[in-house]
């Protein structure tokens, strides 16, 4: 032990442990400056602004910076077509060169879809199910029915749409809705005398709906035409119908 702790003492052992330690910085210094050279660390570029180009343009500006990129798409109806609307990274993101740039870019056509099943269903449900589809919804109306703001029809263009009908992308759907007041009664108006505007006027206010309209002799003018039956009639035994109850009516140019 005592010859140990002599050797520790020497010149011999500390010009080893001196060398020892400058290897350990030199190997360490090779080491940092070799990973800084292939990491190409304090190198790189700034990704380019790119959302709102055109998809040439946006490849251009890729191209020119050394930068890779790979495409997907959406459809954005209120974008022009062919632009790209994001970008992955940002723009301003410092990256090293050869980078992946990831581009999304606007459908220039109208994708479709199938009309989902909402036919029964509370307008809360169908409001976010709709606008997973990319549809949008229009004018709602409503109808008697016992069950308020549920579902019980829907139309395109004026026309009815059924579950699984291909739709476009975008499309505004105006919906029928129940106003929960399905067992209600009105009093059933007097429709006899009136023109058809005019009995129109009078249903709405009772929230009720025209039925079957037939036409009683030659008509020259129907807008003049007034109202000579209805069905169901005011009587004294019968004066109120349901809510939303169709009243049939005959229309002709002879008043009674």
């Amino acid at each position: 032990m005592s010859k140990f702790i002599a050797y520790l003492q020497t010149k011999s052992f500390r010009n080893n442990l001196l060398s020892a330690i400058v290897t350990v910085i030199v190997l360490l210094g090779i080491a940092f400056f070799s990973l800084r050279y292939y990491t190409k660390h304090g190198e790189g570029l700034n990704v380019p602004s790119l959302k709102g180009l055109s998809f040439t343009q946006a490849v251009s500006k890729l191209e020119e910076a050394g930068l890779r990129y790979e495409v997907d798409s959406v459809y954005i109806m209120d974008k022009p077509p062919g632009i790209v609307i994001d970008q992955d990274p940002e723009a301003n993101t410092f990256v090293k060169d050869n980078r992946t740039i990831y581009l999304t870019i606007n459908k220039g056509e109208v994708p479709s879809v199938k009309f989902p099943d909402i036919e029964f269903k509370s307008l809360r449900e169908v409001q976010p199910l709709l606008e997973s589809y990319g549809l949008k919804i229009g004018d709602t109306t409503y109808r008697a029915d016992v069950s308020r703001d549920v579902v019980l029809a829907a139309t395109f263009g004026g026309q009815p749409i059924q579950t699984g009908q291909t739709i476009l992308r975008g499309s505004r759907v105006d919906l029928v809705l129940g106003d929960g007041r399905g067992n209600e009664e009105v009093d059933i108006p007097a429709l006899i005398g009136l023109t058809k505007d005019e009995a129109r006027f009078s249903l709405k206010g009772s929230m009720l709906s025209f039925g079957t309209i037939t036409y009683e002799g030659v008509i020259t003018d129907s807008a003049s035409a007034v109202i000579v039956m209805q069905t169901p009639a005011l009587t004294d035994s019968v004066t109120k119908v349901k809510i939303g109850t169709p009243i049939n009516i005959v229309l002709s140019n002879k008043s009674n």
